[in-house]
């Protein structure tokens, strides 16, 4: 099932952005888990659309209904489903004739004969990260019973930079849930703020970096070759729309490294092993080191911009210009942020369990 996401800890996504609504099937969770409803609802306001200037002005309550795997407040062991209804749509401005440069309009129409529901990117909108979200942050709250705290900010909007993870601390990671902006470094919201306004007020799109780290995860996780931690988490990081780029510890710029840069001291310290620097992001050879994971994900400008492009009617087979009409986000870095947390947190529990 190409929705479907796990081996433990199994989880499909449902719904399009303009129909009835988007959802979640979690399967493999324990049983007896008493779930903590106030802060996924903090998790999901993070998410959701309408409550700033720097998204899309779309307004969705998402309110969550638990339509199984739930009894008392506590988890049942069996499926939990959870439905997402969508509330605010406008349909009227999307016309499939004419796909969106950058979007998945050409594609799914391709690969679906044309009988997908393109209204909004229809199970291409970033609408289904939603129950993502509400899955996520659910698997976050067990991972905190295990001892593993996780959380991510904006690394970069545009040519606007924050500070980077260094040591990442549990205390640190958990403060960053509650900044409307979560940036490390104070001075550089205003001028990021400013990146996303700017190409707003031009009718253009901005993108950016979101880094996320865990920490108190335990050594000897994942599974060489193609189960490594590093694939597991990339697999559900692009499944997220819009992000075009993972990187681990160092990443790319380990390119530039020599090998005596690169490499991690390992030494004693009460009592176990850890490292010294952190340039390989809490992985080797795609097995957990006990270090803190760090992971970096490269989100592209969201590619429904009001300045006109070049694009194809497909009913008449004719190039044409055409510029994208309703209401979308000049930046998805923001919103995102609860997103790529979620897919950790997932992705961490699933190996654990």
């Amino acid at each position: 099932m190409s929705d479907m996401f796990g081996e433990k800890l199994k989880l499909a996504l449902f719904g399009e952005s303009h129909g009835a609504g988007v959802g979640a099937v979690i399967s493999g969770l324990p049983a007896g888990f008493e779930i903590d409803f106030d802060a996924i609802a903090t998790d999901m306001a993070r998410r959701a659309p309408g409550n700033s200037d720097l998204s899309t002005p779309r307004k969705e309550a998402d309110e969550a209904e638990i339509l199984s795997g739930v009894f008392n407040g506590r988890t049942t062991g069996t499926a939990l489903a959870v439905l997402i209804r969508n509330t605010n749509t406008r349909s009227g401005d999307y016309q499939p004739q004419f796909p969106r440069p950058g979007h998945a309009d050409y594609t799914a129409a391709v690969k679906y004969g044309g009988f997908q529901d393109y209204r909004g990117g229809g199970h291409f909108s970033a609408r289904v990260t939603a129950p993502l979200v509400w899955a996520g942050s659910l698997t976050r709250q067990i991972l905190a019973q295990k001892g593993i705290t996780l959380g991510a900010h904006i690394a970069r909007i545009g040519t606007v930079e924050d500070t980077r993870f260094t040591q990442p601390e549990a205390a640190v990671l958990d403060a960053l849930r509650s900044k409307p902006f979560p940036v490390l470094n104070e001075t550089v919201e205003q001028p990021m703020r400013e990146q996303i306004l700017a190409a707003k007020a031009e009718g253009d799109s901005v993108g950016g970096i979101i880094e996320c780290a865990a920490v108190g995860v335990p050594a000897g996780l994942g599974d060489p070759f193609f189960d490594s931690m590093e694939s597991r988490l990339s697999h559900l990081l692009f499944s997220i729309p819009a992000i075009k780029g993972v990187e681990f510890g160092e990443g790319f710029g380990m390119a530039a490294m020599r090998g005596s840069e690169a490499n991690d001291p390992l030494r004693m310290q009460d009592g176990r092993v850890v490292t010294t620097t952190n340039h390989n992001g809490g992985i080797n050879g795609g097995i957990t080191n006990g270090m803190p994971v760090v992971l970096r994900v490269a989100c592209k400008p969201t590619p429904s911009i009001a300045k006109p492009q070049q694009t194809v009617d497909l009913t008449t087979g004719e190039n044409v210009e055409f510029a994208v009409h309703g209401r979308h986000d000049p930046c998805v870095v923001t919103r995102a942020v609860p997103v790529v947390e979620a897919c950790m947190a997932l992705c961490l529990l699933d190996a654990l369990l």
